[in-house]
């Protein structure tokens, strides 16, 4: 592949990883989709999460079997029609049925995406160049969630609303379906075994694998419940309108995204191992403060030493994992990503607690209870080592 076609390639794939930060709207639309129907409860609206991340438990390992038949471009490029499409529901039809469609459809995009653009980055990078592409694309993703509340709350006052979001999105996701299916792409034939169920979640066997697993599960399950907490949280705590609160989560993602580049900086000097446990007292510190405050500023603080924590806790256990079974990577990366159904598993739960109780400081007091076994997960890390 000559030079600058190889430049045009990386441009189009990595555009790849904007379009994959779109799930993370998730978090301010069930604010809103809560606000425009009144009769629905928090767990009801939680539900979203669930039909979204479900399809990381289904869809990770056929995603890689896909990859084998019809190869990594056309797989990708699915991923983007599918995500094109469902952001077109709300628009034809705007109910919660139709919000519910359309999340289980960014979900299976989302899924396909995850699995897939990650191993069509190196058909597009050299060797030497390949770590740091995969980091920028983390980057370029992290960039998106953090925008995504931004421009949400500057749409407000569309003629669609919030909805407005939906066509943006699909315009932007057609873009990269129509960018990338133009870019010439050499993929690499390897050969390999395709990879089954049976022999991914015989990986759990492993107790370590088990255990980095359940945390891949907690950390999901933490991140997409805070994502849907915290503008409900601001507007209970601090009296601020849905628009307003929704800039909440950005502060989160802008802290998230600065402190996973400066983490992957850092990571390259330190102690992964010291890096993991600095960073999982720093994050509960954070929930635990966030609980107790009531002003503003305390509590945007909070959820900013959250974010700094969380960052980089995710990539960590990752490392660990194929560092447990390097022969087995493949096998390993699908099993971590369908651990991503996390982000269904525990939303429902709080949106169930935070109905009984009547208040959103339920869900905060839950999420630190769960970050409790990341906490319990660092003697573990510390016999790993």
């Amino acid at each position: 592949m000559k030079k600058d076609n190889l430049k045009y390639s990386i441009y189009s794939v990595m555009f790849g990883f904007f379009i994959m930060g779109f799930v993370d709207i998730i978090g301010i639309a069930t604010s809103y989709v809560k606000n425009d129907f009144s009769e629905l409860t928090d767990s009801r609206v939680n539900l979203i999460s669930f039909f979204c991340f479900l399809w990381f438990l289904i869809l990770s390992i056929p995603t890689g079997l896909l990859m084998n038949k019809i190869g990594r471009k056309k797989t990708v490029l699915l991923s983007f029609l599918i995500t094109t499409l469902a952001m077109c529901f709300p628009l034809i039809n705007y109910s919660f049925i139709s919000i519910i469609i359309a999340f289980a459809l960014i979900g299976i995009g989302n899924t396909i995406l995850q699995a897939s653009l990650n191993p069509l980055v190196t058909d597009v990078v050299t060797s030497e160049r390949l770590t740091g592409s995969l980091t920028l694309g983390q980057f370029i993703k992290a960039v998106s969630s953090f925008l995504g509340p931004l421009l949400t709350a500057g749409i407000v006052g569309s003629f669609l609303g919030w909805k407005m979001i939906f066509p943006i999105y699909a315009f932007m996701s057609l873009l990269a379906l129509i960018w990338l299916l133009l870019t010439p792409v050499k993929e690499k034939k390897l050969e390999q075994k395709n990879i089954s169920v049976k022999v991914t979640f015989d990986l759990l066997k492993d107790k370590y694998l088990a255990a980095f697993f359940i945390g891949i599960l907690v950390l999901v399950g933490i991140d997409v419940s805070i994502n849907m907490t915290f503008p409900k949280y601001l507007m209970e705590r601090c009296g601020l309108s849905l628009a307003d609160a929704g800039m909440g989560n950005s502060v989160y993602f802008f802290f998230r995204t600065i402190s996973a580049f400066v983490g992957g900086i850092l990571l390259m000097r330190y102690s992964a191992g010291k890096f993991f446990i600095y960073s999982v007292w720093i994050a509960i510190a954070g929930l635990i403060l966030m609980a107790l405050g009531t002003n503003l500023w305390f509590i945007l603080g909070c959820v900013a030493v959250f974010g700094i924590g969380y960052a980089n806790l995710f990539s960590i256990l990752f490392s660990f994992s194929l560092k447990r079974v390097p022969e087995k990577a493949n096998e390993v990366s699908a099993l971590l990503i369908s651990g991503v159904f996390g982000g269904a598993i525990l939303p429902p739960i709080i949106g169930m607690a935070t109905d009984i109780t009547h208040t959103q400081v339920t869900a905060i007091i839950i999420l630190v209870i769960v970050w409790c076994y990341l906490i319990g997960l660092i003697r573990k890390v510390k016999s790993f080592l």
